[in-house]
C-alpha cells in the first residue's frame, strides 16, 4: 500500500476512516488506498491554490491514465490500477468520480433536483459501488443498497456544508428550485440560519436526506451483512449528524456538526457485534 494513502487517510480523521476499522486487514488496506484516491481526485479540484487550468489538466491526466494506461505510473497510481483488476471494478465508475470532482472547480448552481442528484450519483453513489466490491459483497442487492446510501450520505454531507461550500468559491448546491420554493431567490442568498425560509429549506433537504437513509434500510442485503458493516457504520454516523443538525435548527453558519468520537464507537461496537450475529 502507498505510503501517502496512510498519511491522507490519518490527515483526514473521515468517519470513512473510523468505519473501516472493522474490515479484513487486506480489504482495509484497498479501502485505504481507494479513500485516498478519491480525497486526492478531489483536493486536486478543490486546491484554491492552483489555477483551474492545472486543476483541470491534473485531473483530465488521471482520466487518461485509468482510460489508456499510465506512462510512468507513481505508486497511487499503481495501487489505483492493482485494485481495479483485483476487485473487477468497471473503470467507468472511477472516471465518474473524476468527473464529479472536475464539475466542482468552477462554482455552479443545480437548477432541479434531478440536476443534482446527477452529480451526487457520480461523487458520492460511484464511490459506494467501489466499496461494495472491495468490502467483499456478493448479493446483487449490495449495488442498490450502496446507491441509496450513497445518496443519503452525500444529501447529509450538503446540510452540513452549506456555509463552508458558500465560503470556499461561493458554492451552493442546494438546489434553486428548493430555494426559490421556499421564497429564496439565488441573488439574496446566504439568509441567517434562523430565517424561516431558511429553515424549512434545510427541513426539506434533511426529510430527503432520511427518505433515502430509510431506502437503504429498506434494500440492506442481509446475505452481506458482515461486509456491508462499514457501510452501515457510516450510515449510523451520518443519520445521527443529520439528527444533530436538525435538533439543532440547522445553524450550518455558525458551526460546523460533528458526531463525537464517543459517540461513534459505541455506533462501531453495535454494529460490529450485529455483524457477527447469524
Amino acid at each position: 500500500m502507498p505510503t501517502n494513502a496512510q498519511q491522507i487517510t490519518r490527515r483526514a480523521k473521515s468517519n470513512l476512516a473510523f468505519a473501516l476499522r472493522i474490515l479484513p486487514q487486506p480489504n482495509r488496506d484497498d479501502m485505504v488506498v481507494f479513500y485516498a484516491f478519491c480525497r486526492l481526485i478531489d483536493d486536486l479540484a478543490d486546491d484554491p491554490g492552483l489555477p483551474a487550468e492545472t486543476r483541470r489538466a491534473a485531473l483530465d491526466a488521471w482520466a487518461r491514465g485509468l482510460e489508456h494506461g499510465f506512462e510512468n505510473p507513481d505508486e497511487m497510481q499503481a495501487a489505483i490500477t492493482g485494485i481495479r483488476g483485483r476487485y473487477r471494478i468497471p473503470n467507468e465508475l472511477l472516471l465518474a468520480i473524476i468527473d464529479g470532482c472536475r464539475a466542482d472547480i468552477d462554482p455552479r448552481r443545480f437548477a432541479t433536483w434531478d440536476d443534482l442528484d446527477a452529480y451526487i450519483w457520480k461523487v458520492s453513489c460511484a464511490v459506494g459501488l467501489v466499496s461494495v466490491r472491495i468490502f467483499g459483497c456478493r448479493s446483487e442487492g449490495a449495488a442498490p443498497y450502496a446507491e441509496a446510501l450513497g445518496r443519503a450520505l452525500q444529501l447529509t454531507n450538503i446540510a452540513r456544508d452549506v456555509g463552508e461550500d458558500w465560503e470556499n468559491g461561493r458554492r451552493l448546491y442546494l438546489p434553486l428550485e428548493l430555494l426559490e420554493k421556499h421564497g429564496i431567490s439565488e441573488g439574496e442568498f446566504p439568509v441567517a440560519s434562523s430565517d424561516p425560509r431558511f429553515q424549512r429549506v434545510m427541513g426539506e433537504l434533511a426529510d430527503r436526506a432520511g427518505t433515502a437513509f430509510g431506502e437503504a434500510d429498506r434494500l440492506f442485503p442481509g446475505s452481506d451483512r458482515r461486509p456491508l458493516a462499514p457501510a452501515r457504520i457510516m450510515g449510523a454516523i451520518y443519520h445521527s449528524l443529520l439528527r444533530r443538525m436538525r435538533g439543532d435548527r440547522f445553524r450550518v453558519f455558525e458551526k460546523r456538526y460533528r458526531v463525537p468520537t464517543p459517540a461513534k464507537a459505541l455506533i462501531l461496537i453495535r454494529h460490529s457485534l450485529a455483524a457477527r450475529l447469524p
